[in-house]
C-alpha cells in the first residue's frame, strides 16, 4: 500500500489525509508541536494512519506533501525527500506574513522556495487552489457534473503525472500549466484561486492569470 507523508496537520494537511484514506493510502502526518499532539487526530483518522516526526513522516513516505505556511520551508527536512516527488500546497500571502522580493519580482514562486530548499526533489504544486475541507468534500467521479477541475505545475513529467492520477483520484479533473516557473498563475488573487471551475473554464482563468503588483 502507497503511504503519504503529509508535513502540516492543520486543515490542509487534514483534509488531504481524509481523500488519501478515503482512497486507499496509508497516511503519516507530522506538525512542529510533535506526534504526541496529534493523538486525538489519529484516533479521528483511523488505522491508516500515524503521527511521526517531520524526519519520520518524510522518510516513510513514498511521496510526500508539504501543507506548512511558505515561512517555515526552510524547516522541512531534506535528505529523506531526495529523490521523491513532493506536493506543495504553499501560498504566498504578503499581506499576513510579509513580502518576499523574489516572488515579488518575478524572480521565483512560492513552490520555487521549496524546491530549491530540495534539490534533489520533484516539487509540484497541487492543492492550493482549493478550500481546504473541499478536498475531501467536494470530489466526484468523471463524467459529472459537477466535478471540478485543479491545476499543476512542475518540472518533472512523471511527477507530474503521479499528481495528476491523484487529481483523478480524489475526484477532480487534471490540468497541467508547465513547468514549477508557471505556477504564479495559481496564487491567491489570481482568476482560477479558489474557484468552482471545470477544466475549461480553468484553462481560461490560468490564460488570463495577471501578475499582481507588490
Amino acid at each position: 500500500m502507497t503511504t503519504i507523508g503529509i508535513l502540516g496537520s492543520g486543515h490542509v494537511g487534514t483534509n488531504i489525509a481524509l481523500a488519501a484514506i478515503a482512497n486507499g493510502y496509508d497516511v503519516v502526518l507530522s506538525n512542529t508541536r510533535g506526534p504526541e499532539t496529534m493523538a486525538s487526530l489519529i484516533d479521528e483518522l483511523g488505522a491508516h494512519a500515524k503521527a511521526a516526526t517531520s524526519e519520520d513522516a518524510a522518510a516513510e513516505g513514498d511521496f510526500a506533501v508539504v501543507a506548512i505556511p511558505l515561512s517555515t520551508v526552510d524547516q522541512v527536512p531534506v535528505g529523506p525527500l531526495a529523490g521523491k516527488v513532493v506536493i506543495a500546497t504553499i501560498n504566498y500571502f504578503p499581506e499576513r506574513r510579509g513580502h518576499i522580493a523574489e516572488i515579488d519580482n518575478g524572480t521565483t514562486t512560492a513552490p520555487g522556495l521549496l524546491q530549491r530548499h530540495l534539490p534533489q526533489s520533484k516539487v509540484v504544486r497541487a492543492f492550493n487552489m482549493i478550500n481546504a475541507e473541499e478536498m475531501s468534500h467536494d470530489g466526484h467521479p468523471a463524467g459529472d457534473p459537477r466535478r471540478r477541475a485543479l491545476a499543476l505545475a512542475g518540472d518533472d513529467v512523471e511527477a507530474k503525472q503521479l499528481v495528476a492520477e491523484l487529481y483523478d483520484q480524489f475526484g477532480f479533473d487534471a490540468l497541467d500549466i508547465g513547468p514549477l516557473s508557471e505556477s504564479w498563475r495559481l496564487d491567491a488573487g489570481q482568476p482560477a484561486f479558489v474557484a468552482h471551475q471545470d477544466l475549461d473554464q480553468l484553462k481560461r482563468n490560468v490564460a488570463n492569470a495577471k501578475r499582481l503588483p507588490a
